[in-house]
């Protein structure tokens, strides 16, 4: 239901305020007013066209898998299926080492609470959460072209997702590696920031806990109590931002992508709105909802697997 209502809300809201006539007025030469009624006609974009009349069918369509069609005239279904394959594999190696990363940093940081090493870990996350992400995008793009001008050799790649150049399996790898560390190091250092202070707040609690102290009593090693009890119980508060965080990165990361040249589902959902393309955006809301779903399932499935309470219940 939630789906239905999200898809349906963002439908109307992106009927109501985009006018996907502008994309044709402005194309030299100009298609004369009926050619331009025909086009949106034809592809459910007619402003003039009530808006529940328009949403009925774009609704009808969709559950049949047809999500409509662009401005340009191309299938929502198949550019969609490309933008998904493409931010995921820009989001899965930093979704993971951020969220691992942070989760371990900030245990690390609570275990050796008001140590320099900890007052100087908080103070750079901190910093991190503070800069804007297209700031830190910037940054490293400007930093990677000047390595490579002082080395006279290419070793990081700040543009597009890899070489159009490379040729053969292990040339196209490499070429997609070197594209895919920058904005992963940019995605990777939000996301470990942010969790690590997280865990570092839930892991001081832990510390002092009934449970750790009995563990401690029966002879285990603080190490082996802090690992085994103390990690378990902390990461559980964290499940759901990391749950959430993890899907909704789909279309999070908007800036990242168009700065460093990636096609994914965030770089898409901008450039529809500026587009004007209804069927676009309500696409990518569909898809946003299906993921906040998503996400709720695997926080619930992670909870049940690390607290034991869970199964019992």
């Amino acid at each position: 239901m939630l789906v239905v209502i999200a898809g349906a809300v963002t439908y109307v809201l992106a009927a109501l305020t985009l006018d996907p006539r502008s994309n044709y007025v402005n194309r030299n030469p100009p298609p004369s007013p009926a050619e331009i009624t025909a086009t949106l006609d034809a592809y459910n974009l007619n402003p003039d066209t009530p808006v529940v009349s328009r949403f009925l069918r774009w609704a009808g369509d969709v559950l049949t898998g047809d999500l409509g069609r662009t401005v340009a005239g191309e299938e929502v279904t198949e550019e969609f299926g490309r933008r998904a394959l493409t931010s995921t594999r820009l989001l899965l190696l930093a979704t993971v080492v951020g969220s691992v990363g942070g989760v371990l940093l900030g245990s690390w940081n609570a275990v050796r609470h008001e140590r320099w090493t900890d007052r100087v870990a908080t103070l750079l996350s901190f910093a991190v959460l503070a800069t804007p992400v297209f700031v830190t995008a910037v940054a490293l793009q400007l930093w990677a072209r000047n390595l490579n001008e002082a080395i006279g050799s290419t070793v990081f790649e700040y543009t597009g997702e890899y070489s159009p150049g490379a040729t053969g399996t292990w040339d196209r790898l490499l070429s997609r590696a070197q594209h895919l560390v920058l904005p992963s190091i940019a995605l990777v250092a939000f996301q470990a920031a942010l969790f690590g202070l997280y865990q570092r707040n839930t892991m001081l609690d832990v510390l002092h806990s009934d449970f750790v102290r009995t563990a401690r009593a029966k002879g285990l090693p603080r190490r082996t109590a802090l690992l085994r009890h103390g990690l378990r119980v902390a990461v559980l508060p964290l499940l759901p931002l990391l749950a959430y965080n993890a899907v909704l990165m789909f279309t999070g990361t908007a800036f990242v992508e168009k700065i460093f040249g990636w096609h994914g589902m965030g770089e898409w959902l901008v450039d529809s709105v500026l587009t004007d393309d209804v069927n676009v955006v309500a696409a990518v809301g569909l898809f946003t909802a299906a993921l906040v779903l998503v996400a709720g399932l695997l926080a619930d499935v992670l909870h049940v697997v690390l607290d034991p309470r869970s199964r019992a219940s």
